[in-house]
Parts: structure tokens; sequence; C-alpha cells
């Protein structure tokens, strides 16, 4: 899991919210822009969060991921979202080779990219904002970052050392890139809850977590995903073939495997 790093702010210019939705919390930290345009957007990112948690709880009966699973509803019957994200998942077990996958246990369940699925889409509505120049919206640790928070001071994400309570891994710094984004898979916070496709059981891996990081939350959580389920090596190999993607492996036996390019985001 990612947590902030926190540093004074400079300026005043900033509007932060903590919402709780889809199980977990989601902060935002939004600068620039002039503050009643800002909030007026974080209602509407908000709103999109609770949004998407009524569509795609696999928790209520009635939402409609629940529906189509039960066959009550077609993909063309459903809200666009639900046929957007089927069609990003598609993409992610295309490129994972079936590692990531909608279908645990037989039954439809895409709460694997949503999350980071909305969160992105949350924090590219308050980038839209006339004159914000920097975006970071957490989602329960994973986060999408958009510009800077200061002219010269990049955002940066300190990631748990899932063996050291209360210690870091690492500080990714989003320094020379316009947008990035930081996502973990492990068992430290939520126990072995990541399924081997292949199986429909948990994913047997010599990993206690996976940070991966790239412009985009929709897809750093699907591939931080798949690469625990692959195990260290062939995740680790994985996640270097892809491109704009770098990842920090961590193995039970305190093992730390890193890509060729996570040494430039690191700060």
């Amino acid at each position: 899991m990612a947590d902030p790093v926190t540093e004074p702010a400079k300026t005043p210019a900033a509007v932060r919210h903590a919402e709780e939705v889809m199980g977990t919390v989601f902060s935002f930290d939004v600068r620039g822009g002039e503050p009643g345009a800002v909030r007026a957007a974080l209602t509407e990112a908000i709103a999109g969060l609770h949004r998407a948690d009524a569509l795609f709880s696999t928790y209520r009966e009635d939402s409609e991921v629940s529906r189509l699973a039960r066959g009550e509803l077609t993909v063309a019957e459903c809200a666009p979202e639900v046929a957007e994200v089927l069609e990003l998942a598609a993409e992610a077990e295309r490129v994972s080779d079936g590692w990531f996958s909608t279908r645990y246990r037989g039954s439809l369940d895409p709460t694997g990219i949503v999350k980071g699925w909305a969160a992105e889409r949350a924090a590219r509505l308050l980038g839209e904002v006339t004159g914000v120049h920097g975006v970071s919206v957490n989602g329960g640790g994973d986060v999408q970052m958009l510009g800077a928070p200061e002219p010269g001071r990049p955002w940066r994400v300190g990631v748990t050392d899932p063996l050291r309570p209360g210690g870091l891994a690492a500080v990714i710094s989003t320094a020379g890139v316009p947008e990035l984004s930081v996502a973990t898979s492990g068992t430290a916070e939520r126990g072995a809850h990541i399924v081997d496709p292949r199986t429909g059981r948990s994913a047997v891996t010599d990993l206690v977590a996976v940070t991966v990081v790239g412009p985009r939350l929709t897809w750093v959580d699907c591939w931080a995903t798949a690469a625990f389920a692959m195990g260290s090596r062939a995740g680790s190999a994985w996640l270097e073939a892809l491109p704009d993607v770098e990842g920090l492996l961590i193995t039970a036996g305190d093992e730390v495997l890193c890509t060729g390019g996570l040494a430039a985001r690191l700060g």
C-alpha cells in the first residue's frame, strides 16, 4: 500500500477532501484553480465514485454487475460505464495473458479494475478545471497524480514496507513527468485475497507485495494484481517488458526486485 509523503504546503491554494466509498477512503488533494469551481468538480467526482460503487459492487444484489452476473441484464442494457470497464478489463486480461481476470470462482467480478479506473477518472475530471496545476487522488492507497502541487516540487508517495510496519520500502516521485500513478497488491493489509485465475483459489506465490508505477492508475492497478499472482521471477520479467511501467517486488524472504527504470522514479 502507498501512503502520501506529507510536506508543509507552501501556499493555501489547496482543496482537500476524504470520502468513504467502495469500502475504503478516497483522499483528494487539488492545487490551483478557483476554489468554487474546484469544489463543484469535486462534488461531481465524488458522485462518480458513488455511482461506480452502485454499478459495480458485488456486495449489492441490485448492482448492475450483480444483475449482469445472474443473467438478469445484458451488457447493452447496463449503464455505459459497465461496457467501458469490461472492455478495459478484457484488454488487461489480454496483456497479462490471463493473469488478470474478472472471473473469479466462476462469477463476474470486475472489482480488481474498478477502484483504479474510478480514481483515475475522478483525478482527470478535477484536472480539467481551469487553473488547476496539481491533482492527487488516493483510493485506499492506490494513487493517481497529475501535474505538481507547486512549481518545481513534485508529488511524492511513500510505499509501505510490508515486512517492517511503519517503515517505507521506497518513495516515488513525479519529478519530470506530467502524470504518474502508484498501485500496490499484497497480503499485508488484506491477507491472501489475490486469486490465481488458473485455479480460482488464492494465489500461491513467494511475494508479499508488488508496487507498480506508471502513467495510468487503471492499468497499474491491474498490473500489480497480475504480477503478484505470477510470482517474483515471472512477475518482474513481465513488468520489465511493459512500456512506461516500473515495478518494485518484495518477497516473503525479504528479497527486493526492481525493474530497470524504477530508480528514475525514486525520490
